[in-house]
């Protein structure tokens, strides 16, 4: 089969170098390369034939070490996708919008703590986002615009990655475990096509300390990315799922690339790729679009 490997990082003179290491050592590996390709500034493609995907992937970890780069090795075929499914928190803006409301609140320190023991899976979801929520009773409905306008600003390569990949027909969902407020303006900010994500309770103009049930985490982010694959009549090769905490584990494992951005160790090693270096127009790279290619 073929197999594309594909190298992003953020100075392309460390990728013309690294490129040439990479060459070498996938074709002495599987032989001849099928092609090489510039995809883009920092942006180097290299399709090889071979029958072990993961072997394939090893070899071109070993030849990378610890370079500040990232890499993707995945089969060639099915490597468009049809649809993508995002994370927002931390993925598509570059905060935990829970943890700002908590700013607001006089909290942020307490919110914080809990926040990361669940996003590296140390806690389950649900019960954490009940407890931070509750330390939320009373603050103004106010905080949430104003949390918005003042901390929340999309991650770099976000509108890009998903104009483009709805440019070229992907159906594209961001799906959080944080709270519809956010993920409205986000979404029709950075361009998705849809959004989900949990409700915060409110009355007299004020939160309650509830969040509507049941709550969207793990299991409903895996649901909403079948759910979408049934919809579109699409095979779950052709999907795409990003995401950087525990809750987002579930569909980036069920995904035909799971992409772990900036993410959490658990997350990291369970994902297809990873991010750490590049910003999010790497998934387009990924995916074999040339920077001529993409979306303003």
């Amino acid at each position: 089969m073929l197999i594309a490997v594909t190298l992003v990082g953020p100075a392309p003179a460390i990728i013309d170098k690294l490129g040439a290491r990479l060459a070498r050592a996938l074709a002495a590996h599987t032989g001849p390369l099928v092609r090489t390709d510039t995809l883009g500034p920092g942006a180097l493609d290299l399709v090889v034939e071979a029958d072990d995907l993961g072997a394939v992937r090893r070899a071109a970890q070993d030849a990378l070490g610890d370079a500040p780069v990232d890499l993707c090795v995945q089969a060639a075929l099915h490597r468009k996708k049809r649809l993508l499914i995002a994370d927002m928190d931390s993925t598509i803006i570059g905060c935990e919008c829970l943890d700002e409301l908590a700013d607001f609140a006089g909290v942020k320190a307490a919110v914080s703590a809990i926040t990361e023991r669940a996003m590296r899976g140390e806690i389950g979801f649900e019960g954490a986002l009940r407890e931070r929520v509750a330390m939320l009773q009373g603050l103004p409905l106010a905080a949430l615009q104003r949390c918005y306008d003042e901390r929340v600003r999309l991650n770099p390569g976000a509108r890009t990655l998903v104009t483009t990949m709805a440019a070229h027909g992907a159906r594209c969902l961001l799906v959080s475990g944080g709270f519809e407020f956010f993920t409205q303006r986000v979404a029709g900010a950075s361009g998705f096509h849809a959004d989900r994500a949990n409700r915060l309770i409110a009355a007299d103009g004020a939160l309650t300390g509830a969040v509507g049930e049941p709550i969207l985490g793990r299991e409903a982010k895996l649901a909403a990315l079948n759910a979408e694959v049934a919809a579109l009549g699409i095979d779950a090769a052709e999907t795409l799922a990003v995401g950087d905490g525990a809750n987002d584990l579930a569909m980036i494992g069920a995904a035909g690339l799971g992409v772990a951005y900036r993410a959490k160790p658990l997350v990291a090693a369970e994902a297809d790729a990873r991010v750490d270096h590049a910003d999010l127009t790497a998934l387009l790279y990924f995916q074999g679009f040339r920077s001529d290619q993409f979306s303003s």
